[in-house]
């Protein structure tokens, strides 16, 4: 057996990267997040080859002062939090201070960025080396270009799927992205086509036409309700729009797309026997809760998280949504199409 010995940092930059840096829809998750924290109204996503050749984040955020882009793709800095108890009360969506850093280990970055009236700067990181740091002409915010992803990890980049399973990841996350910040206009295109354009006018409803088509967005009904310990508010389909998947089901906790089973279940149950077996509705559920009831440092994804009083949540939900669909008159519709036909065929 081999004596222990400790890793270099290069090989340890590769490991840790491997935990945020799944694929390309990872570089996307992470970085169009930095852009809403950074304050960014307006994020444009632009791919090649379903982010396989490049990916560009553009956005008209903050930006970052010359001084702090070195810091920014250091392991675990960040202006995010400041200490442990900072984790309990999280209010961004990144604040491990790993993104950048990690994707930079893994492929090749340019960043060009600027705050209001100050000279931008420009930075190109390959494999986690600085090749240059040079003055720029950027205006406010930040573009940051990622290109030959995996490049350095050939085991990783060859269990990349095909362009268009690629593509589709991406799809679904700046999706869930639009859908959780309504606020921001989110932008997705791919070899030069536009697959997303959010108004970013805060209207729920809109972002949901522009995802699933206006049709679709009009077939939904909007819920809401609150108690001592959560907030639940969205839209949800009535039983006559469903599909064959989960995946249509949209978790939103303060403002992060999450995936929880239990939370899915609540939503599904709600409809109680109005589902036929195998269907389900499409939903997008927001819940605010105090940050204290909340863990989301479970995974370096982030997606995954632990709720404190879950199962009153969970009944909560159901509740809701079972009230809700309670309100529209589904069987008389039913029954007005039956006559409709029946005075067609006479």
């Amino acid at each position: 057996m081999r004596k222990i010995a400790v890793l270099d940092q290069n090989t340890i930059d590769k490991i840790a990267a491997g935990e945020v840096v799944e694929r390309p829809s990872s570089v996307v998750k992470e970085l169009v997040e930095n852009a809403i924290d950074a304050g960014a109204t307006a994020v444009t996503v632009e791919i090649t080859e379903g982010g396989k050749k490049l990916i560009r984040i553009t956005d008209n955020g903050s930006g970052m002062e010359a001084e702090q882009i070195p810091l920014a793709f250091l392991r675990h800095a960040t202006s995010k939090i400041i200490d442990r108890k900072d984790l309990f009360k999280v209010h961004t969506l990144g604040f491990r201070g790993e993104a950048l850093p990690s994707i930079a280990s893994v492929s090749d970055v340019v960043m060009e960025t600027a705050v209001s009236g100050r000279a931008g700067t420009k930075i190109h990181i390959k494999g986690g080396e600085v090749l240059e740091k040079t003055l720029s002409a950027s205006r406010e915010g930040t573009t940051i270009t990622v290109s030959d992803l995996f490049y350095n990890t050939p085991a990783r980049l060859k269990y990349l799927k095909s362009v268009q399973t690629e593509l589709s990841y991406i799809s679904d996350i700046v999706n869930r992205l639009a859908l959780s910040h309504t606020d921001v206009a989110l932008s997705l295109t791919n070899n030069g086509r536009q697959l997303l354009q959010s108004a970013g006018n805060g209207n729920l409803q809109q972002t949901i036409g522009a995802i699933y088509g206006v049709q679709n967005a009009r077939q939904m009904v909007k819920f809401e309700d609150a108690n001592l310990d959560f907030k639940i508010s969205g839209y949800t389909s009535l039983p006559k729009l469903t599909r064959a998947s989960r995946n249509y089901i949209s978790l939103l906790v303060n403002g992060r797309y999450v995936k929880n089973f239990q939370l899915t279940k609540a939503v599904i149950e709600g409809y109680g026997s109005k589902l036929m077996t195998g269907r389900y509705p499409i939903t997008v559920l927001s819940i605010e809760l105090d940050p204290t009831l909340v863990d989301v440092n479970v995974h370096p994804t982030k997606q995954e998280i632990k709720i404190s009083k879950e199962d009153e949540l969970v009944t909560f939900i159901q509740k809701t949504i079972f009230e809700r669909i309670g309100q529209e008159n589904l069987i008389p519709d039913g029954l007005q199409n039956i006559k409709s036909k029946t005075k067609e065929k006479l």
